[in-house]
């Protein structure tokens, strides 16, 4: 990977370069002077054709190629770098003037979303994370069981512990706070331990429903695990998830890029419901802000990956994840549809509620997809 990287570092390197070299050499027939569109051989007006729209001077240098590949992979041209800094500060500006038609400025909204999707598939690769990597086999609950009962007994040794240490304190004069101190302490592991029992009723619920009724008409597993539908296909492919759960997950994973943009046409009518009432806003309006919404979540995606692997401590991120989402939607709502504070934030809460669903049927919609084949 860091040889692929140095290699790329290298060729662009030695593009830049060669364009500074041969800076003069090679733009063309007629230099800076094109009086035809080499690609339609209209007359030119102006630096651009008015009949294809290809420029008018055509690059024919090593940098031209270095520049179409970093264009044509990343898109990282003037658009983007006016694009972004609206999309992460200034949404609902962005969203407004694009759909009102200044189009020719900004990357489109699914250029920007593919984009997102496209770096996220890249940075979660070179860091290695992967559903894969769970191991989902040896989860039992065997082991569920004798992990709650070493914690168990470890909570119940520390609190013998200090009700000897307890009553020694209580027999030393002066020591009254140290007791009060160690009692909080005692108060605490109690409090553990009655979780513990919650956990052990839970447990024990699921070990009865794995076990099944004796009553001599049960086969003593678990319904979930002859799962019939009816369906061959549909039946076959639960059987293959049961089978190999680790590339289930892996299908997952990948069928969550192949299909991201399903995210697009299920947020759609959840943002509709909000403004259905007005005839102000039309659906084109809408699917503009969920795309360009989704974009950002994407990039801030890989940005709370990247600090995260950096360093950056789990609360931070976990209180980043909360907020910013919310608070950029806040601000591309209002932005967008023209409304205010206290409408766009009551808007906002009812959206983020609607999130839930987007992403409990896109679950849905991937696990369908991957048991289907």
């Amino acid at each position: 990977m860091n040889d692929g990287i140095d290699g790329i570092g290298e060729a662009v390197t030695g593009s830049m370069a060669a364009r500074a070299v041969e800076r003069g050499h090679g733009e063309g027939r007629y230099g800076h002077t094109e009086i035809y569109c080499s690609n339609c051989s209209t007359k030119l007006v102006g630096t651009h054709c008015h009949y294809c729209g290809q420029k008018a001077h055509v690059h024919r240098s090593i940098a031209a190629i270095g520049h179409d590949l970093i264009h044509g992979v990343l898109h990282l041209d003037g658009k983007f770098w006016r694009t972004l800094p609206l999309l992460m500060f200034r949404p609902g500006e962005l969203t407004w003037r694009y759909i009102h038609g200044e189009r020719a400025k900004f990357v489109s909204p699914l250029g920007m979303f593919l984009f997102g999707v496209f770096l996220m598939f890249g940075i979660l690769t070179v860091y290695g994370v992967s559903l894969s990597n769970i191991d989902v086999g040896d989860v039992s609950t065997e082991m569920a069981q004798e992990e709650l009962e070493n914690q168990i007994a470890i909570a119940r040794e520390e609190r013998s512990r200090l009700d000897r240490q307890l009553a020694v304190l209580e027999s030393q004069p002066g020591r009254a706070a140290d007791a009060d101190a160690l009692r909080t302490r005692i108060e605490n592991i109690d409090g553990r331990l009655e979780e513990f029992d919650i956990g052990q009723e839970g447990l024990d619920a699921i070990i009865g429903e794995e076990i099944g009724p004796v009553d001599g008409n049960s086969s003593g597993t678990n319904d979930l695990r002859n799962l019939q539908t009816g369906w061959d296909r549909l039946d076959y492919g639960i059987q293959k998830i049961q089978e190999n759960p680790g590339l289930a997950l892996y299908k997952l994973q990948a069928n969550f890029y192949k299909f991201s943009w399903l995210l697009i046409p299920i947020s759609v009518p959840f943002v509709w419901l909000l403004f259905f009432y007005t005839r102000r806003f039309k659906m084109y309006d809408h699917t503009v802000f969920v795309t360009y919404s989704l974009a950002f979540m994407s990039l801030f995606a890989i940005l709370l990956t990247v600090l995260g692997f950096a360093g950056l401590g789990g609360s931070w991120i976990v209180i980043a994840a909360l907020s910013i989402p919310f608070v950029h939607m806040y601000k591309q709502l209002r932005g967008t549809y023209d409304i205010g504070r206290i409408t766009a934030f009551l808007r906002t809460c009812i959206l983020a509620f609607f999130c839930f669903f987007t992403a409990l049927i896109f679950f849905i919609l991937l696990l369908a997809i991957g048991a289907l084949g």
